[in-house]
C-alpha cells in the first residue's frame, strides 16, 4: 500500500502524518520490530526504555484448545513449495497488470530464517519505495504473507508481518479514505472499507495468534489481505471513483505490453461491475 498524496481525507499525506484516527496513532520512542511474536502484545516492554502501547492493534495469545480459523483446516489449501518461496536480491515492485497479481496465493507451512530473511527484505521494499504495507505477490512471490508498518519510516511506529492470515469479522461500520498501492505508482482512489477487523494469522515462528484491529492498522490490512486474494484496490471503487483513473490504468496496461512485447493480461476497459466493500467473514 503506499502513501496517499491527497491531503482532504486526512489519509497518510506524503508527510505520513497519521490523522485517520480521533486521536494520534502512538509509536514507540525507540525502534522495535515486531514480527507479531507473542511477546510484547503491542503494548509496553519491561525496559527502561516504555514504549507506548497501541490502542488500535489488540493482540490475543491464544491457548491450546482455543479454536483457530487457521488456513490449514480448509480442505483446499495449497501449500508453498521451497521453490516458490525463492527470489532474488533486491526484489523489485510487481506492477498492473502482471498476472502474478492475480495468481493464486499458496499457504506457508515451513518457518525458518529463510521467511526471516524474506520478510527482512519485503521491509526494506517498502521502506525505499515509501509504502506503509506490501504483500509478497507485489515482490513476485505468491504467498500468504503480508508486512506493514503505518508510521511508514525505518526506525520508527511498528512492523507487522502477518503469515497466513484469516479474516473472522469485520465491523458493520464502514468508511471512504483514499488510498494508493505500490503496484499503480502515482495512482489513488476513495475506497470504502470496514473500520475493523479481527483476524487469525501466525508469526514468523508459525505461532497462531488473534489480533483486532482498527483505523490505519486496519485499513492497511484490507488492502493488503486483498492482494493475497488476487483482489486490486480499484476493484473497490465506484464506477465514479473508477472513471477519474481510468487513463492511469490504460498507461499502465500499455507499459506493460510496450515492456514485455505481450497483450495486457487484463484491460481496465471491459471491468465487470466493482466488487463490494469487503468479501470476507462475518460482521461484527
Amino acid at each position: 500500500m503506499a502513501v496517499s498524496s491527497i491531503n482532504s481525507l486526512h489519509f497518510f499525506t506524503l508527510s505520513k502524518s497519521l490523522s485517520l484516527s480521533p486521536s494520534p496513532l502512538p509509536t514507540p520512542c525507540h525502534r522495535h520490530r515486531l514480527l507479531l511474536t507473542t511477546r510484547l502484545l503491542f503494548s509496553t516492554t519491561a525496559s527502561t526504555t516504555t514504549t507506548t502501547s497501541l490502542p488500535l492493534l489488540r493482540l490475543r495469545r491464544l491457548r491450546r484448545g482455543v479454536p483457530v480459523l487457521a488456513v490449514s483446516k480448509r480442505e483446499d489449501i495449497e501449500f508453498a513449495s521451497r521453490g516458490d518461496l525463492r527470489y532474488e536480491v533486491p526484489l523489485s515492485i510487481v506492477e498492473y497488470p502482471d498476472p502474478r497479481l492475480r495468481m493464486r496465493n499458496k499457504a506457508i507451512r515451513e518457518f525458518g530464517d529463510e521467511l526471516k530473511k524474506l520478510v527482512d527484505e519485503m521491509f526494506d521494499m517498502m521502506y525505499k519505495t515509501d509504502g506503509i504495507g506490501l504483500s509478497a505477490p507485489q515482490v513476485g512471490i505468491n504467498v500468504q504473507l503480508m508486512v506493514f508498518n503505518p508510521a511508514g519510516e525505518r526506525g520508527e511506529g511498528q512492523e507487522i508481518a502477518l503469515i497466513n492470515p484469516r479474516v473472522v469479522k469485520y465491523s458493520k461500520e464502514k468508511k471512504v479514505l483514499n488510498e494508493g498501492c505500490l503496484s499503480f505508482p502515482g495512482i489513488y482512489g476513495d475506497v470504502q472499507r470496514p473500520v475493523s477487523v479481527t483476524i487469525d494469522a501466525q508469526d514468523v515462528t508459525g505461532a497462531k495468534f488473534r489480533i483486532d484491529m482498527s483505523g490505519i492498522p486496519a485499513r492497511i490490512f484490507q488492502h493488503e489481505f486483498d492482494h493475497l486474494k488476487g483482489i486490486l484496490f480499484f476493484e473497490r471503487m465506484t464506477e465514479t471513483v473508477l472513471e477519474e483513473i481510468r487513463a492511469d490504468l490504460q498507461a499502465l496496461e500499455e507499459k506493460y505490453e510496450k515492456n514485455t512485447g505481450t497483450p495486457s493480461p487484463e484491460q481496465i476497459k471491459k471491468r465487470n461491475r466493482p466488487l463490494s466493500a469487503v468479501g470476507f467473514g462475518k460482521s461484527k
